[in-house]
């Protein structure tokens, strides 16, 4: 029996039978192999996440991998039985910041698979056809499922606009903050520094290619030319912002607690600091992303420290929010 993973209403859900629904014109039918479990799938299980950025009752799931199964009308027949990742946010094509390409600033409106639309904790997936990247065909698939957190990163890294032989360095040793090591790492730094809370993860942050690894209390430099922070603590954001020269660029993509106290603009004012910003991923960065992976220059593996049937979903969310250090990122597997 095929199921889905159903959250009712924060704190309640349940698995039962799946049908797929057939995908209309301009839709494409996906054979789900894997999904990933994030900080927000949790926020969407506990109730916290912003108004308006979930709909009930839902079938989580925004990072995910599989292969098409059906397309509907209009849609290329070669994609049937191709690999493919996909975009989750919604856009309408229509507006003027789609045409720019900037899709995650789409004037219509919030919509997204997994948090308003049925996302891919489910056997399959049905959605618009237009979302899709194809992968190669000898890609992995179960590596392929951490393509959506590490197209945020790539945003990051292209917002960055880092050169060769710049000096780089990455605040946070979460999932984003590693996928930022190996994106700064395929540019050729002169240094590659990585600051972290915890030594846990010196040894994988070398293992991608930092050529420094600091807890954040050491002493630290201030002459970098690119900083990205994943950690998304204000204090991960004003630590990213002190390793920085006088005219750096700065790129946050985490999201602190409200009132809390961060970058300081006098600081960033006087120093010509360049700051960017990060909320989910536009094509380009996606392109970016299946491109480098594409290459083997990115390797989601090591990330991946457990792999979960759906029916265990509720272990699952507590995993990820467990806080242990031995807990990396956790899947589904349909």
């Amino acid at each position: 029996m095929s199921s889905q993973v159903v959250v009712e209403a924060p704190g309640r859900h349940r698995v039962e039978e799946h049908t797929p629904r057939v995908p209309g014109p301009g839709e494409a039918l996906v054979a789900v192999h894997a999904v990933g479990i994030c900080g927000s799938d949790r926020e969407v299980y506990q109730g916290n996440r912003p108004e308006g950025y979930v709909r009930y009752p839902l079938t989580p799931g925004h990072e995910w991998s599989g292969t098409v199964r059906a397309v509907g009308g209009g849609v290329p027949k070669g994609l049937v039985g191709r690999k493919v990742v996909g975009e989750g946010f919604r856009n309408c094509q229509v507006c003027d910041r789609c045409h720019a390409g900037e899709t995650t600033l789409c004037t219509d409106g919030y919509e997204e698979t997994g948090f308003t639309q049925p996302g891919a904790m489910a056997a399959t997936l049905t959605l618009p056809a237009r979302l899709l990247h194809v992968l190669p065909d000898d890609a992995g698939l179960t590596a392929a499922a951490l393509l959506e957190p590490a197209a945020c990163i790539a945003a990051a890294a292209l917002k960055g606009g880092a050169q060769p032989g710049e000096r780089v360095a990455v605040v946070g040793t979460g999932t984003l903050g590693m996928f930022a090591v190996q994106f700064l790492k395929a540019l050729s730094p002169a240094e590659l520094l990585v600051v972290g809370t915890r030594n846990d993860r010196e040894a994988l942050s070398g293992q991608f290619g930092a050529s420094d690894f600091r807890l954040k209390d050491q002493e630290l430099p201030d002459d970098f030319d690119v900083v990205i922070e994943t950690a998304g603590s204000a204090s991960a954001a004003r630590t990213a912002a002190s390793l920085l020269r006088r005219g750096g660029r700065l790129v946050l993509t985490g999201i602190p607690a409200p009132g809390a106290d961060g970058l300081d603009p006098t600081d960033l004012v006087v120093r010509q600091l360049e700051v960017h910003t990060v909320f989910g991923a536009p094509p380009d960065a996606w392109a970016h992303t299946v491109r480098v992976f594409g290459a083997g220059l990115l390797d989601p593996l090591p990330l991946i420290t457990h792999e979960l049937p759906l029916t265990e979903f509720a272990q699952a969310i507590e995993l990820v929010g467990a806080g242990d250090p031995k807990v990396g990122k956790v899947l589904l597997r349909p």
